[in-house]
């Protein structure tokens, strides 16, 4: 008898949680917060609603961390400003619930409470992420992590040399055997301030040129990104029929290898996508940079840094030439 109590009393507590489960997704996709635990930052729940409502004075700390951050400015240097702890900071500013969302379980709904930020300066946020991310040690020069070597493919690192500072492939630098890609490299060293002038000279004469950008940026056009995704959309439709089919036990390996030529596709269409979107950010990133060379003298490191990890992609040091890369994909 206690063993069959025990038996009913597992079940209940399991539809219990399956159905508090059920409840919370579904407030969830009406756009309503769950309820308990940790509220957002910049907001406040309010209970009778059952939406998230701005809280003020927490969206102006949110504001500050927020611009300050798009200028290029670290946890540390945002901790320091306003008190919080820096991992804080960062799950602040990459939470999707700033965004006007609901997430939960990994899926996102549209919520009804109102978005902090925009869907732009939330991408920028983490672009700027991926790029910190990829150097942690970028803060000292102005193009550090972004030299390589022509010969074999390692990083190129700064160092200071009496009253000098030159660059030099990491190949010739024993002392780190991981970065070695090939120890027999004999890719000439530069002076710093060599390559980095060439880096400025160039983009000076685009911030001047605007064909000249135009043209480095391969700049891409509107309709292709339409027929792109009518492809897309078209696509995802037969990868659902055949889905279908799949589940009937109808020609399964058949359909098998179909979806595997469609799911490819797929992806395909998807990185072409994306190239395209890198393409037409360079077009509003021309508007910021049409009068760099009158400013760049007044701006901070930070704030020059910043530039650099917005347009540059790479430097290759081939020989005694370079050759400059910069952040959006040509194909």
């Amino acid at each position: 008898m206690i063993g069959i109590l025990s038996v009913f009393a597992q079940l209940e507590r399991e539809t219990i949680l399956e159905r508090t489960r059920i409840g919370l997704k579904k407030r969830a996709e009406n756009g309503y917060w769950r309820g308990g635990g940790k509220t957002p930052f910049a907001y406040d729940y309010d209970k009778e609603a059952g939406m998230l409502v701005v809280n003020g004075e927490r969206k102006v700390i949110f504001d500050l961390m927020k611009t300050l951050r798009l200028q290029g400015y670290s946890y540390n240097e945002l901790s320091k400003v306003t008190g919080y702890d820096e991992s804080w900071i960062q799950g602040i500013l990459s939470s999707k619930t700033n965004l006007g969302k609901i997430p939960f379980k990994g899926e996102l709904y549209d919520g009804k409470h109102e978005a902090i930020i925009s869907e732009e300066e939330y991408q920028q946020l983490q672009t700027i992420e991926k790029q910190r991310s990829k150097n942690q040690h970028a803060s000292h020069y102005l193009l550090s992590g972004k030299i390589y070597c022509g010969n074999c493919g390692a990083k190129y690192r700064y160092q200071k040399w009496g009253q000098r500072i030159i660059c030099y492939c990491y190949s010739r630098q024993k002392s780190k055997p991981k970065l070695i890609k090939d120890p027999n490299c004999n890719n000439i060293r530069l002076d710093s301030f060599e390559i980095e002038n060439c880096f400025i000279k160039q983009l000076f004469s685009m911030s001047l040129n605007e064909e000249l950008f135009k043209s480095t940026f391969l700049l891409s056009k509107t309709n292709l990104a339409h027929e792109l995704n009518v492809r897309l959309d078209k696509i995802q439709k037969k990868i659902e029929n055949l889905i279908q089919l799949l589940s009937d036990n109808i020609a399964n390996e058949e359909i098998k290898k179909e979806l595997a030529k469609l799911t490819s596709e797929k992806s395909d269409i998807k990185k072409e996508l994306e190239n395209i979107k890198e393409k037409e950010r360079a077009t509003k990133t021309y508007d910021k940079i049409k009068n760099l060379e009158s400013v760049w003298k007044a701006l901070e490191f930070k704030e020059k840094r910043n530039v650099v990890e917005q347009l540059l992609d790479k430097i290759v040091v081939d020989g005694a030439s370079l050759k400059i890369y910069w952040n959006v994909s040509e194909s």
